[in-house]
Order: structure tokens, then C-alpha cells, then sequence
């Protein structure tokens, strides 16, 4: 199993390059950032930064959508970002969710996600598309960045196995990750493709400490997050095409503010037990990690994305590259 982090880019400039140094040091492969340009910083000049200060690690959206910037304005990013970091670069990218709905706008359909996956690796490898009627194509580009799709419903899931690389599945129960992977597996056989060729990444908050309670608390505001594309599935779906396990604990769910997105102790996050806590992250001491993600590789999952943001990220870097990445190498 390959690790990587994922940065919420509400902090100084000078500490997520650090953050991403201290990273990669550990021996962590992957560098994700969040795009949600209105409640946090900007991800492209970041990513600039980090691919810069770091030799080896892959960078990349976790995620971005279709509909913030346009298909070609991302292609180009990306393809000059390619050119910076020496080829390390990977798109995640998805429906949307915070930096559409803080907008007042809802994700995009499946079909518009396919179709500028398709626009984007042809972009992005420098060949001609047909962009609205007109012939388009970034002449000076080479080299496509690897596609990572997320997901939690049906349609998406089959998608990412049709299409993509990668698929991004944002919780760490085994059981649920069993789910989804059923769907890539199906997605991928219908198009003839091999599913054990695409990376699967599991997507979650973390932390290490002796008190479950303390624990608990730093990572809560996780399973809320997943509560809105959940909402957002229920309204879509059909209850007996979901798993009571995904849908079961939104019932009491309130409202969700965005201002309070991924934020330690929000009002968000007061009707997640902890049950679907400890399902959704992974809490408690160093062997209760290792065990847990042992049982994420033995469903399929590749690489591990520790969600960098829930305080002290510094000490949980650390805490990593002593006593759980070594597990796994």
C-alpha cells in the first residue's frame, strides 16, 4: 500500500511547503490538495509550490470538478504543472461538492464529469478536440496527467471503472469500500478493461492517541462531510440500491454550513456517533491504524490518504513515519 495526505488549504503558504517537505521525508508518495477556491486558498499556485520542494512525491486535486473553471483552463494547469514537476502530476477530479454548493450550485451529471475526463486527456497529450464547434488543442502539451475519479454512487462508481485510473473513495470501512469496488469492477469488465490495473484510494481524516474520546472528537467533522453527497445520493437513488451502511446515519442529520466545512468541533458534525466515526476514520493507537489498514488492503485498497487536517499535522507525520508506514513497505 502507497500513502499520501491530502492539505485543506486554509493555512500559511510557508506551512503547507513545509507540511509537504516533512511528507515526503516520511516516505509519503502522494501530495493532494482540496479545491474549493471560495472557502479556501486558490490550489494551482500551491501545487506550483509544492511540486517545486519536493523530488518525487505525485501531486495532485482531491478533488476538483468540471464546472469551477472550464475543461481547457484545467487541462492547461495541469499540462504546465506536468511540465514543472518533471511528469508527477495526477487529477482528481468529481462531481463537485463544497465549491459548487457555496456557490449556490449544484454538482454536475455523470455524463459531463465522462466527458471532460475525455477533453482533458486529450487536451493534455496535445491533441485537436472539438471544443464547443471549434477545433482546439494544446499544441505544446505532453504527456497526460493519471485520471482519479471520485465517487460514492452507482453511476460515477461505473464510470471510474470505464475510465479512469484511479478511483477516490472519501471513508475507510472496509465493508462500504467492498460496495463501491463492486461497481468499478463491473464498469471496468463492461469495457473490457482489467479492474485490478486501477488504483483504488481510501480517503480519511486520522488520529493516533490512547484516548478514543480525544480522538474521536478531532476527526468527527469527517463523516459529515460525507453526509451531503450521501444526501445527495438518497435524493438520486432508490433506498434498496444503497447500502444501509452508507445511508442510515444522516436520519438525524440538520443542516450543514459550509463556513464550518472540515473544521474540528463544528455544529456539523453533532449528530455523527461514534460508531460511524470509528467506521468512517481511523482513531486510537498506532496498531489499531496498522490493523485497519491492513484490512482497507485486503479489500482492494492501494494507496492510503491520510486527510491532513484536524491539528498537530506535524506530530501525525510523524507518528506515521514511525509507526505505520513501516508496516507497509
Amino acid at each position: 500500500m502507497r500513502f499520501g495526505f491530502t492539505i485543506k488549504p486554509d493555512m500559511p503558504v510557508e506551512r503547507i511547503v513545509a507540511l509537504t517537505h516533512q511528507a515526503e521525508a516520511a516516505g509519503f508518495q502522494y501530495g493532494w490538495i482540496f479545491d474549493s477556491h471560495v472557502l479556501w486558498l486558490e490550489p494551482y499556485p500551491l501545487l506550483t509550490l509544492m511540486a517545486s520542494n519536493t523530488k518525487n512525491m505525485r501531486l495532485g486535486t482531491c478533488v476538483t470538478n468540471p464546472a469551477t473553471r472550464d475543461i481547457t483552463v484545467t487541462a492547461s494547469l495541469f499540462a504546465t504543472l506536468n511540465l514543472i514537476s518533471g511528469g508527477r502530476m495526477q487529477l482528481g477530479i468529481g462531481r463537485g461538492d463544497s465549491s459548487r454548493r457555496v456557490l449556490g450550485k449544484k454538482p454536475v451529471g455523470a455524463g459531463d464529469l465522462e466527458r471532460a475526463v475525455k477533453a482533458f486527456r486529450e487536451l493534455t497529450a496535445g491533441h485537436e478536440i472539438d471544443y464547443e464547434g471549434q477545433a482546439t488543442r494544446l499544441s505544446w502539451a505532453k504527456g497526460s496527467p493519471p485520471v482519479w475519479i471520485a465517487g460514492y454512487g452507482p453511476k460515477v462508481l461505473d464510470l471510474a471503472g470505464r475510465v479512469a485510473d484511479g478511483v477516490i473513495l472519501q471513508f475507510a470501512d472496509p465493508d462500504l469500500i467492498a460496495w463501491c469496488l463492486g461497481f468499478v469492477k463491473k464498469g471496468a469488465e463492461e469495457a473490457g478493461r482489467d479492474w485490478r490495473k486501477i488504483e483504488v484510494m481510501a480517503a480519511a481524516p486520522v488520529w493516533v492517541s490512547d484516548d478514543l474520546k480525544v480522538a474521536r472528537e478531532r476527526v468527527r467533522w469527517f463523516p459529515a462531510l460525507v453526509s451531503n453527497h450521501v444526501v445527495d445520493l438518497i435524493s438520486r437513488y432508490k433506498p434498496e440500491e444503497l447500502p444501509p451502511a452508507l445511508t442510515s446515519f444522516v436520519r438525524n442529520r440538520g443542516g450543514y454550513d459550509y463556513q464550518h466545512h472540515c473544521e474540528v468541533e463544528s455544529s456539523n458534525a453533532n449528530f455523527v456517533s461514534d460508531d460511524v466515526v470509528d467506521r468512517f476514520c481511523l482513531v486510537g493507537r498506532a496498531e489499531a491504524h496498522r490493523e485497519k489498514l491492513r484490512k482497507l488492503a485486503g479489500v482492494g485498497v492501494t494507496q492510503f490518504n491520510v486527510y491532513l487536517m484536524c491539528g498537530e499535522e506535524e506530530d501525525t507525520l510523524e507518528i506515521y513515519k514511525k509507526e505505520v508506514l513501516p508496516a507497509f513497505r
